[in-house]
């Protein structure tokens, strides 16, 4: 099967195959993957890679498709929803000796030892999570691993990040406006004003597009919405799609101190794939915000723009520190994990069938600029630099690695 990849359109509801593209004729020469889909170790993981509706048509382009009992139903699939499809329910260890085992969370140590060797492995990388130990077993199986929030092509669009994070941006404004809720301990108000009351006041650190997305939620609610970045040209484009309902700024450090002590809601969304990394909120900053305020910190699996920000989980979300309630969950898409399941279906569904249509297997990477900039892991060779720095790990850069191939 061919591609048109000329801006294909995304189908986001449930019932359809997920990527809207053109399809043309099938060639008999395509290389038949065997994919598996193992159940999230991670109990607070909801999502899963593939959906139904992708599997079936993966499976009616001949690729195998090896399942775990279960990966699905936290997403509302149940086996039975794929085995009608043509999936198979296999045992665990068979699942993860799949030529191709795909996965939404990071890959725990248990789940490492399950794997063979020289595989191609797909999930997040979360570099704030990762222990040096996980990553030299990653290497001693001689796998090529792929970050899914690293793919980004040559436009720099990343098709995982961008769908995440619309979804982020959304559920954290719903979010913020539970825990101001009386419902979470809050202080008992709504993010919108109402007749003779003021609205509450939402500061989005980054004209991300999580950022944008929150942004969008929140004026939607009636909050009013200030939001900081350090690039003007991004400054200029979210107000240009928002209206001049918003406040924007450069991303200063006093400036924001100023914002967040009067703010209710403060979301942290920077892009630190840009110009904004090292940017941090100090906690004299955050002490003197005001008692009950919530503090969403999307950016807990990068680099934390929060300095009083640790890692939460879905079951145990939030702590307070200094009379501020943070919510720092790396992985809050999970809470619509039905909806990111089919966002996530549909990067990874184009992406399959572009490694089955490329004879060079598991030198894929070689070609597809995308799939070069989301590999941590080339055959066995730490290629991320991030990664080599945090653990004092040799690399090699991938395009000079891939060049010898």
């Amino acid at each position: 099967m061919t591609i048109s990849h000329n801006n294909p359109k995304q189908i986001n509801y449930e019932g359809s195959l997920m990527p809207q593209v053109e399809m043309l004729s099938i060639g008999n020469n395509n290389k038949k993957l065997k994919i598996g889909l193992p159940k999230e170790e991670n109990k607070y993981e909801n999502r899963i890679m593939l959906t139904p509706f992708a599997v079936k048509q993966l499976i009616d382009e001949g690729h195998n498709i090896l399942m775990e009992s279960g990966a699905g139903e936290k997403s509302n699939w149940s086996d039975a929803d794929y085995t009608s499809v043509g999936a198979k329910i296999a045992s665990k260890s068979d699942v993860y000796k799949s030529e191709i085992v795909a996965k939404v969370s990071p890959f725990s140590e248990n789940e490492i030892s399950l794997l063979g060797t020289n595989q191609t492995i797909f999930s997040a990388l979360h570099v704030n999570t990762q222990s040096e130990n996980s990553i030299r077993k990653l290497l001693s199986k001689k796998v090529t691993a792929i970050a899914i929030e690293n793919i980004k092509d040559k436009n720099g669009f990343a098709p995982f990040v961008e769908s995440m994070s619309e979804i982020s941006g959304i559920l954290s404004i719903s979010t913020a406006s539970e825990y101001l809720s009386n419902a979470k301990g809050g202080k008992g108000i709504v993010l919108g004003g109402i007749t003779g009351i003021p609205p509450a006041k939402v500061v989005i650190l980054g004209a991300s597009k999580s950022g944008e997305y929150a942004a969008r939620a929140a004026i939607a609610l009636g909050a009013q919405v200030k939001i900081f970045d350090k690039s003007i040209e991004k400054l200029q484009k979210i107000k240009s799609k928002l209206g001049f309902s918003i406040y924007t700024s450069v991303l200063q450090k006093d400036a924001v101190a100023k914002n967040i002590k009067s703010a209710d809601v403060v979301i942290g969304a920077i892009d630190f794939s840009g110009n904004d990394e090292g940017f941090v909120v100090a906690e004299s900053d955050i002490a003197k915000m005001k008692k009950g305020a919530v503090i969403i910190d999307l950016n807990i699996d990068n680099f934390s723009c929060f300095a009083t920000s640790h890692l939460t989980n879905l079951g145990n979300p939030t702590f307070v520190k200094h009379g501020v309630t943070h919510y720092c969950v790396p992985n809050i898409a999970s809470r619509a994990s039905r909806t990111a399941s089919l966002a996530l279906s549909n990067a990874l569904f184009t992406i399959l069938l572009n490694i089955s249509e490329n004879s060079s297997g598991i030198y894929f990477a070689v070609n597809d600029a995308a799939l070069r900039n989301g590999t941590y892991i080339y055959m066995g060779i730490l290629t991320n630099k991030q990664l080599a720095k945090k653990f004092n790990l040799d690399y090699k850069d991938i395009d000079l690695l891939t060049a010898i191939f």
